[in-house]
């Protein structure tokens, strides 16, 4: 897998199904508090790049004339983000019936 860099460190969207799976396997067995700060800083930054990607789009619209499938596949990668955020948001905050 080829990682894409951010700030210094890898893009959130590329660690975060890999740390995921291995909270949701349970491969530490510790509790997993490393693997939860881990996941919170990358959900940190996807909504960070979700906010960003919008005001780009937000932008692309704005000025005409504008590139429809530039503006199609921002939009494409604006929902792939929402949805990894919901993964992310999910393992962090699991529904527990009580």
């Amino acid at each position: 897998m080829r990682l894409r860099y951010r700030g210094g460190r890898p893009a959130a969207s590329d660690i975060l199904p890999a740390l995921i799976d291995a909270r949701c396997e349970g491969m530490d067995g510790t509790g997993g508090m490393e693997d939860r700060e881990a996941l919170e800083i990358l959900l940190s930054d996807l909504r960070s790049e979700h906010r960003d990607l919008d005001d780009v789009i937000e932008r692309l619209a704005e000025a005409l004339p504008f590139d429809q499938l530039r503006l199609q596949r921002l939009k494409k990668r604006k929902l792939q983000l929402r949805d990894r955020i919901q993964q992310a948001e999910s393992s962090l905050y699991p529904d527990i019936i009580a």
